[in-house]
């Protein structure tokens, strides 16, 4: 009788043969895995955050721009943080052009005088956004979030749908924003 340790490695073989080439593992929401956004770079692989930050702020915090390291285009239907501790409330997403912010705010005070007026712009998180295969977006997607009491942890991890060739998947990132309340 084979081991247990052989057994699953037996198992695991057979699905890889009868697995069709090219197809990605299935969620339980009938969503795949996807891999055509980058998850590298620098909102990917750092922290932002303030040590000023007071109880009632809102702030805007920017999710990784997506890059498609694909050969074929996406359809960007969603973006959203997946963990918000306790301390933060999330207020909703949008999605804007850099053009119309001067660049990319990766993390600002609402009412600030450098911080766009977000509520002014033109959001485009009520449509798919189109990333061409090996391009990045020049529409990025954003959280407002509310301090409501010292924030328990970070927010982390950036999840956005897409789709392509008519599938649907769904990537997670690394992102990570911390803030802490003064005093």
């Amino acid at each position: 009788m084979p081991s247990t340790r052989i057994r699953v490695l037996l198992l695991v073989l057979l699905l890889a043969v009868l697995m069709p080439a090219g197809s990605a593992a299935q969620r339980t929401d009938g969503r795949r895995w996807g891999t055509a956004l980058a998850a590298d770079g620098m909102q990917a692989s750092g922290t932002v955050g303030s040590e000023n930050a007071r109880v009632g702020q809102v702030w805007y915090f920017a999710l990784p721009v997506p890059g498609n390291i694909s050969d074929e285009p996406i359809g960007i239907t969603r973006a959203a943080v997946e963990h918000v501790p306790p301390g933060i409330e999330v207020l909703g997403y949008g999605a804007y052009d850099m053009s119309d912010t001067d660049g990319l705010p990766l993390l600002a005070t609402e009412g600030e005088p450098h911080t766009p007026d977000f509520a002014r712009l033109r959001n485009y998180a009520d449509r798919a956004v189109e990333v061409p295969a090996g391009e990045t977006s020049d529409i990025f997607y954003a959280v407002r979030l509310k301090i409501t009491s010292p924030p328990e942890g970070p927010v982390r991890r950036c999840r956005f749908e897409y789709t392509q060739d008519g599938r649907a998947y769904t990537q997670t990132m690394d992102c990570e924003l911390h803030l802490t309340v003064a005093g």
